[in-house]
């Protein structure tokens, strides 16, 4: 944040949030937390067996209508903690056997928690850190993370300036979504993978505790095919998780009645990085209270819909990517907001 007010995202609203002010996302410069806790919904590689260290920062700078989070993105639930708590968090995440960190909307506090993350790094926190975001940020914002983050798990929602501007009041979103993917993908290169062991005395985590012998790093090739053959055969016996230990993931939630946006989404990602990302094709919308003045997304993703954008992306050569099983659009794959861990 400059003297003249808060810079840190697209909006530049130049609150004064050291202050007090809140700006744009709803927050002042204290951090503030509605949820730290193992989390178990994200991609395979992400969340594992033993869960993803999933840290819920309170607030938003894009405010999507149809948003799945809205009691937090809207400042609603939040707890306030000092900076020195929030690298106790996690630490104590790593603890209680998170595969990663997975800090969700934290680009409207990144002052605080930089600063936070190295202390942590510091005092020995090793597992990779997991960057969740809309993707509606400045590249100065993520290029501050350089070094630091380990996974990016952007969204990137629109292609049209149209929709963006009707369901997240941003229509200079693909600009800017597209710009910041580009630096995350500048930092993270090609997709890398290791296998985490659950029997005592292997290699739990990467870190430079392992015996060098038992560390075995994997790339996206290497990482597809054990999952074709685990899908053949089935994971029975099988005591060992394949994690990703750097990359960048970008997620795409299919909203209803926009499966053209849809493939020019698909299209631009696979033109724009071919095989240097994961693409996550998401059907999870879940039609939440609030979406009167928005009738025709107060519906789920019907699977003709869903089976529409997958079948496009395979037809346009598709490898790397992460789709999901019919039924997952259900409201308990939200977590509760319940200060858990904070």
């Amino acid at each position: 944040m400059s003297k003249t007010g808060c810079q840190l995202c697209p909006r530049k609203c130049r609150a004064d949030r050291k202050m007090g002010e809140r700006g744009f996302c709803g927050e002042s410069s204290k951090i503030r937390l509605a949820r730290a806790a193992l989390h178990y919904w994200e991609e395979p590689c992400i969340s594992g067996k033993s869960g993803s260290g999933a840290v819920f920062f309170t607030g938003c700078s894009l405010r999507c209508v149809f948003c799945q989070n809205t009691h937090i993105a809207r400042g609603e639930i939040g707890k306030e903690v000092s900076q020195e708590r929030l690298s106790e968090i996690f630490l104590e995440l790593q603890d209680k056997g998170a595969n990663n960190i997975n800090l969700i909307t934290a680009g409207h506090f990144l002052p605080a928690v930089i600063p936070a993350l190295k202390k942590a790094k510091d005092e020995g926190l090793t597992i990779p850190i997991v960057y969740n975001t809309s993707a509606y940020e400045s590249v100065e914002s993520i290029r501050a993370l350089d070094g630091l983050v380990d996974i990016y798990l952007p969204d990137f929602k629109y292609v049209s300036s149209d929709l963006s501007k009707r369901y997240s009041h941003a229509s200079d979103y693909f600009e800017t979504a597209a710009a910041s993917i580009e630096e995350m993908v500048r930092q993270t290169k090609t997709p890398e993978f290791y296998r985490k062991y659950s029997r005592d005395g292997e290699c739990r985590v990467w870190d430079t505790r392992c015996d060098e012998g038992k560390r075995e790093t994997l790339n996206a090739d290497q990482y597809n095919e054990i999952c074709y053959q685990q899908d053949m055969e089935g994971t029975e016996g099988d005591k060992s998780e394949i994690l990703m230990r750097g990359g960048t993931i970008v997620r795409h939630l299919l909203l209803p009645g926009c499966t053209e946006d849809s493939k020019r989404v698909i299209k631009y990602l696979l033109d724009t990085y071919g095989e240097t990302i994961y693409i996550s094709i998401m059907n999870q919308f879940t039609p939440l209270e609030g979406l009167e003045a928005w009738p025709e997304l107060n519906r789920r993703v019907t699977e003709e819909e869903y089976e529409s954008i997958v079948d496009y992306a395979i037809e346009q050569g598709i490898d790397n990517a992460f789709v999901q099983d019919g039924g997952v659009a259900e409201e308990s794959f939200i977590p509760a907001f319940d200060y858990e861990g904070v």
